[in-house]
């Protein structure tokens, strides 16, 4: 199991082209937000736009419109309860960001069954929270795309098979293998599953242990895939970024919440890349 360190960001990380434009970073649809879970849609989005990605669309229930335009401005609304609307914003998405406060109901099925239906070899997928337990439960095939599961160990009990007892490095490898997709395994030192290797992060604080969180991650892995080339590499970067955001703002804070790693990124990526080392920028350890 390889250490992730802090070399992934500069290896990721680098000065923005003086000829780029918005479409030059990416599209991000995000999917996810019922009317109860509103909060966790509006993180991950957050963190998509604050990651970088050049255009990012949230689709969710009307309900949350509102939050949504006084939160984020930068970001657009669509309502996923329109199938033909949402498919239109599904295909043409460099990254597809499901399950974030999705919930697990019929209606919610649905949306998940539409967004499988539209995507394609091409696209990065980034599938958390009620999607992955949706797909469990009900047996669903795996999309088309460059799959990216985030899932925490209980969801990934339920994807896998594997009790969390049971989630050794070896069963994970064998599970990972069969699904031919990257997981990152949400825990204490999280473990990121590739069809070639295995990564472990050995950053971050119990300051993190709060709701939202793993929305957020799955918005930051949902932004930096989709500007970033590399597609592994962007997920590993994501992965640690997110901890070493949080880390710092820890030196100072009880917990950290999820809004403040992402309103910490642009700063923090400007950092990286200009190529500064840990000593010179204090943000990591």
């Amino acid at each position: 199991m390889k250490k992730l360190t802090d070399q992934i960001l500069f290896d990721v990380i680098k000065p923005r082209p003086n000829d780029s434009f918005k479409g030059t970073y990416g599209k991000v649809t995000l999917v996810g937000g019922n009317r109860n879970f509103g909060g966790a849609i509006i993180m991950a989005s957050t963190a998509a736009v604050c990651s970088g990605a050049g255009l990012v669309t949230t689709a969710t229930d009307p309900s949350n419109s509102g939050a949504l335009h006084s939160q984020l401005p930068e970001a657009m609304f669509a309502d996923f309860n329109n199938a033909d609307q949402l498919a239109s914003l599904v295909e043409p998405a460099t990254t597809v960001v499901v399950g974030p406060g999705l919930g697990d109901d019929q209606t919610s099925l649905a949306i998940l069954k539409n967004v499988f239906e539209h995507t394609n070899e091409k696209q990065n997928v980034v599938i958390d929270g009620s999607a992955i337990t949706l797909m469990a439960r009900e047996d669903l095939a795996q999309p088309k795309g460059n799959i990216i599961y985030t899932p925490h160990q209980m969801e990934w009990q339920r994807l896998s098979g594997i009790k969390i007892a049971d989630q050794s490095e070896e069963r994970n490898r064998e599970a990972q293998a069969k699904l031919n997709a990257t997981v990152v395994l949400k825990k204490h030192h999280t473990e990121i599953y590739t069809n070639d290797d295995v990564y472990q992060l050995t950053i971050g604080t119990p300051a993190q242990a709060v709701g939202g969180m793993g929305d957020t991650l799955a918005g930051m892995v949902g932004g930096f895939t989709a500007e970033f080339s590399k597609t592994l590499k962007a997920v590993l970067a994501a992965v640690y970024a997110h901890s070493a955001v949080a880390e710092q703002i820890a030196k100072n804070q009880y917990i950290v919440l999820p809004h403040q790693i992402s309103r910490s990124l642009p700063s923090f990526m400007k950092k990286m890349e200009s190529g500064q080392t840990e000593h010179q920028i204090g943000f990591l350890n």
